[in-house]
């Protein structure tokens, strides 16, 4: 039996990356602050590195070990078998039930005391999710118990992702015009189209992107809308004429799309500050334009069955203090229009009746910012649950 520590030094973070971007935006950051923060030495194992040096360009994507920004950052294959009791962390975390290799339990079983272990789960509104949140799951066959942990938008959750010093900078760089107008001047924005509606997109490929630009184009409002290259790539092409390369840019009536490289995280924090108006998907760009305080459209990840619809319509819920033309966009964006009935409306009605209500969605957003404050941040509550355990 090997022998640990009784407090909490070290953790591991497992990460399968399904949804490009999102899983391990979530993951990275998760890491990050719990290395910077609370003095923790984090190893996060992911398969995927290619996606991963996408939000972080000092990924070295043939690297089997590297180290970033004081994480141990490991390249997860095929390393069945491979590992002892000395390798296991204090607490270890599979992100969204990703099966950690056999070996690792085996040799989880072998501590003493044993590593607290979390599954740390997927966003949602639903209410179901209080009632499981930091559930016990004993192992089958080793002496392990595996614990549910939700993050989620009420304090009988984990809350959200978000570091100390976040709402800060936020405020700071909003408040700094000039901050805000260098910042977007390196991708090209003009002082005119600063002065426009400013709307970045980030969509998965399915997006009715199409019909929302042939909305904005005939409207009267200027607008200018930032996308990160190789997002709604279709609809980006059809728009241009051309292809849809970082730095190409084209105006058609009110509407000016411009293509944006892939930026770091923090600079996509920034953008999100920047802008008036944010199309966000997944769970790692939506929790971020939470923290934004703007208004935000928020495009799910599709499930099977449609059970993304259900979780959507769980937020909207919580979300959208009955804000109908909110609720209205963000189910055709999500094409789940209630019953499954196509509503009559147009794009260009939804939309004009959506920017006519801006101002009261702002207001709205700023108040679930600081309720959701209140919760705490997700990476302080998992670790007092851990320390709890052992």
């Amino acid at each position: 039996m090997f022998t640990r520590k009784n407090h909490a030094t070290s953790l591991c973070i497992f990460c399968k990356v399904v949804d490009y971007y999102g899983d391990i935006g979530i993951c990275w950051r998760l890491a990050r602050q719990l290395q910077q923060e609370h003095g923790i030495a984090v190893t996060l194992w992911v398969d995927d590195l290619q996606s991963f040096q996408r939000i972080c360009p000092d990924v070295v994507i043939d690297a089997a070990d590297q180290q970033l920004a004081g994480v141990t950052v490991r390249h997860w294959r095929n390393q069945e078998g491979v590992f002892t009791a000395g390798d296991v962390a204090d607490i270890v975390i599979e992100f969204f039930a990703c099966d950690i290799p056999p070996g690792y339990i085996a040799a989880m079983a072998e501590c003493n005391p044993r590593p607290v272990w979390l599954n740390l789960e997927g966003l949602s509104a639903e209410e179901w999710v209080e009632g499981c949140h930091t559930l016990p799951s004993p192992h089958p066959r080793f002496p392990l118990t595996k614990y549910f942990f939700f993050p989620g938008f009420t304090n009988k959750t984990g809350g959200l992702l978000r570091e100390s010093s976040l709402e800060q900078q936020r405020q700071q760089f909003q408040s700094d015009q000039a901050a805000v107008a260098a910042f977007l001047a390196q991708f090209g924005v003009t002082p005119t189209e600063m002065a426009s509606l400013k709307v970045s997109l980030f969509c998965y490929p399915h997006a009715p992107v199409p019909a929302l630009f042939d909305a904005w184009q005939r409207g009267d409002t200027a607008i200018t809308c930032l996308v990160p290259e190789g997002v709604a790539i279709d609809a980006i092409q059809a728009f241009l004429g051309s292809g849809a390369k970082a730095g190409a840019a084209l105006t058609r009536g009110a509407l000016t799309v411009r293509v944006l490289p892939f930026v770091p995280q923090p600079d996509y924090d920034k953008l999100l500050w920047a802008c008036d108006l944010n199309f966000v998907r997944g769970e790692d760009s939506f929790v971020r334009a939470q923290w934004a305080g703007k208004p935000f459209i928020w495009h799910i990840y599709p499930q099977d069955e449609n059970l993304h619809h259900k979780k959507l319509r769980a937020f909207l819920q919580r979300y959208s203090a009955n804000i109908e033309s909110l609720i209205a966009f963000s189910l055709r964006w999500n094409g789940a229009e209630t019953d499954g009935i196509k509503q009559q409306a147009s794009e260009s009605l939804l939309w004009r009746s959506f920017q006519a209500d801006m101002p009261k969605i702002a207001c709205r957003s700023a108040d679930w910012q600081r309720q959701m404050l209140a919760n705490g941040d997700l990476a302080s509550n998992l670790l007092k649950f851990a320390c709890s355990l052992r």
